[in-house]
């Protein structure tokens, strides 16, 4: 592994009041899981929406490969804007914009329409990440930094949770374009930022002109290439093994959208959970262990997670799934803001996070293309042994600077 890069030593400012600090992971936390919300609601009802839509199950997931292609795009522009202008007026635009786009997606009469809405919906998804880590990490103490980015990424966990409630309790009575208008409530979220999330210091410290900006990327351009090639096998790994897993429960093991909806949320607590353990141990031993150990111990619990048909083994299987998945996603946000350099972090953690999305984008498609010849449980675990072998080995490549000083100017 390569070696650890060792922090700067220029000592930080002031560090904002602990409740300035709670209210700016509170913001950061609600956004994520509201804008995951967003998104998981449609991997419950793609073969309800394909139906109405007189479309293929593969023709609805190619609407979450442009949701996921489309998310670059948001981070390059939020990115930037957070990075010359500060993080929170850029917060509270993406919020507005992709709760409007979720509620057009509800009310969209052709499946054309629908693919339109959802690839707008991806800019602002894509925005929401790069900026809401950045104050985040930005704002709370180092010594907590890994177990609090474990907080702030188990939003998406939290996100899928709300999405499965929804799913369950609305779903049945009132079909599937109800569960895209809740979407419109994140909106009030702005409200909150504006009344109690400061601005961020080290943006304050940091602040670059323009030309800094591209400056800082070319100057730290083969450690943007790695963050990149990291992300793509995060998202790789997630998508891999969330998003067509529900259709798997419906499709190959016949169960009700009711007890696909419990199994769900019972493995969003596991991926809740994952992501404080595998946080709190990254502030202990590493960034890149904590993530290791998660990624190996996600392989060893494949054969539990799908070839079950026991209801209870596929719940079993299902929660330790996602507690390890996610478990290595809860160092992420600290991990990509720590090696983000400070003038450009906003745009630097959110584009390289975003691209991986990119390069990750066909999982879904790619698994209900295999599956149409070997079936959903093979292609579900052909997927996630590849993709979380060569997670782990990417992730032992890399660096980190665990509990560097965000504030430091270079």
């Amino acid at each position: 592994m390569a070696a650890e890069i060792t922090s700067p030593g220029i000592p930080a400012p002031q560090e904002l009041s602990t409740s300035a600090a709670a209210h700016t992971l509170i913001a950061s936390f609600l956004g994520w899981t509201l804008d995951a919300f967003d998104f998981f609601v449609l991997i419950f009802v793609m073969p309800t929406v394909a139906r109405d839509f007189h479309r293929s199950i593969a023709d609805i997931a190619f609407t979450i490969t442009a949701t996921l292609a489309m998310r670059p795009i948001g981070a390059l522009i939020f990115g930037w804007f957070a990075d010359r202008y500060g993080r929170r007026l850029p917060l509270m635009v993406d919020v507005i914009f992709y709760s409007i786009v979720e509620v057009l997606s509800g009310l969209a009469p052709t499946y054309r329409w629908f693919l339109f809405f959802r690839a707008l919906y991806g800019i602002g998804m894509g925005g929401e990440w790069g900026v809401g880590a950045s104050i985040a990490m930005e704002a709370v103490p180092a010594r907590w930094r890994g177990f609090l980015s474990g907080v702030l990424q188990e939003g998406y966990a939290v996100g899928y949770l709300l999405a499965a409630a929804a799913y369950f309790l609305i779903y049945p009575h009132y079909g599937w374009r109800p569960l895209f208008f809740l979407g419109g409530i994140p909106a009030l979220l702005t409200l909150y930022i504006r009344a109690k999330v400061p601005e961020s210091k080290s943006f304050t410290r940091n602040r670059p002109q323009p030309g800094a900006i591209w400056r800082a990327i070319r100057r730290n351009f083969r450690r943007f290439l790695y963050v990149v090639a990291l992300m793509t096998m995060m998202n790789l790994v997630s998508h891999g093994t969330q998003d067509m897993y529900p259709t798997f429960l419906k499709i190959e093991r016949g169960l009700d959208p009711r007890t696909v909806a419990t199994i769900a949320i019972i493995y969003n607590i596991g991926a809740l959970l994952g992501g404080l353990v595998f946080g709190y141990l990254s502030d202990r031993i590493g960034r890149r262990r904590a993530m290791i150990a998660a990624v190996l111990c996600g392989l060893a619990v494949v054969p539990i997670w799908i070839y079950p048909h026991s209801l209870i083994w596929l719940t079993v299987g299902a929660f330790l799934m996602q507690f390890m998945v996610q478990g290595a996603w809860g160092a992420i946000p600290a991990h990509l803001v720590e090696l983000s350099p400070p003038e450009v972090r906003g745009l630097f953690a959110g584009l390289a996070y975003q691209l991986g999305v990119l390069l990750a984008a066909n999982a879904a498609l790619v698994e209900a293309l295999i599956a149409q010849h070997l079936g959903y449980a093979t292609a579900l675990a052909l997927v996630a042994a590849t993709v979380l072998c060569g997670d782990a080995i990417v992730i032992a490549l890399g660096s980190e600077r665990k509990g560097s000083n965000l504030h430091a100017t270079s």
